[in-house]
């Protein structure tokens, strides 16, 4: 994998990026390589990013080979996001600046190191899969997303329950009632899953996630299902129109009609992740969950 262009992003008014962002551009550019700002970006950069190529956010996946991410796992699944969407087959090199992520693992002290391993091709990269969710309505598509972690089925703030029906791959599993319902990727099984006590998932086993959120029936469990499986999960009307919302990885979404049906399967598109440096997955783990510290 050869480096000239790398794009870098960070979230926006991060200020405490301000010095990493200043840094990156002449450290690249020292290096041969040209360093592209996400245009909120090059503001933190000042003075560092003048004379360099700047864009939006939608535009730098297709300009790069790299893109950095400066901020929580918020900023690098927008950024995921945009690279499927783009066609491109880029990495993305998350760098953590909250307090709990679990694909921005790579620290700030660890930036340099990282970066120097991917410019000299010695870097690891993890491969993520990721999940494609088209929605229908009156048997029309009228949406199309590309997702890493992701879709939930949320009710409205003053609703009552929400009544799903879900079928795996033609079959009828069953109709939810519940607050709500997830469908994870094995990624996104660290995410809002987890806090709705669904299960861990190893990223690499092949695997869908469904994950009732607070079920009237508490015998609605959370289920494994293959990853070659395609969930459906149609919305009945429970109250008010609108009354069910659907997010895409937490970032986007719109409410559903009685009626309106969202496919969701593995995508044919994957993401690469730099891995941190010596350290993997179960490590990440006990340092994000504090497994026996307490």
């Amino acid at each position: 994998m050869t480096v000239r262009r790398v794009g870098i992003v960070a979230k926006q008014g991060l200020v405490a990026a301000s010095e990493q962002v200043s840094r990156l551009g002449p450290w690249l550019r020292e290096r041969g390589v040209e360093a592209m700002y996400e245009r909120d970006t090059a503001m933190l950069a000042g003075a560092a990013a003048q004379g360099a190529k700047t864009m939006t956010r939608e535009a730098l996946p297709r300009e790069v080979d790299l893109v950095i991410v400066l901020g929580g796992d918020g900023t690098l699944l927008a950024m995921a996001a945009r690279i499927a969407q783009s066609g491109r087959d880029i990495p993305i090199l998350g760098v953590n600046f909250g307090s709990l992520g679990f694909l921005t693992e790579i620290r700030i002290d660890e930036l340099t190191p990282s970066l120097e391993r991917v410019l000299d091709g010695t870097a690891a990269f993890d491969e993520r899969a990721m999940l494609a969710a088209d929605a229908y309505r009156k048997g029309q598509q009228v949406d199309s997303r590309i997702v890493l972690n992701d879709v939930v089925f949320t009710k409205a703030a003053l609703s009552r329950v929400i009544e799903l029906s879900v079928s795996v791959s033609g079959e009828f599993v069953t109709r939810v009632k519940a607050d709500g319902l997830i469908v994870a990727s094995a990624t996104g099984s660290t995410a809002y899953n987890l806090a709705a006590g669904g299960p861990i998932v190893h990223p690499m086993v092949d695997a869908l996630v469904l994950t009732p959120i607070a079920p009237h029936t508490l015998t609605n469990r959370p289920v494994v299902i293959a990853g070659s499986a395609m969930v459906e999960v149609h919305a009945h009307a429970s109250g008010a129109p609108e009354d069910i919302f659907v997010t895409y990885d937490g970032q986007s979404g719109y409410p559903l009609h009685e009626g309106d049906a969202v496919r969701v399967r593995k995508s044919a598109r994957a993401l690469r992740l730099v891995k941190a440096p010596a350290r993997g997955y179960f490590q990440v783990l006990r340092e994000k969950l504090k497994w026996g510290e307490r």
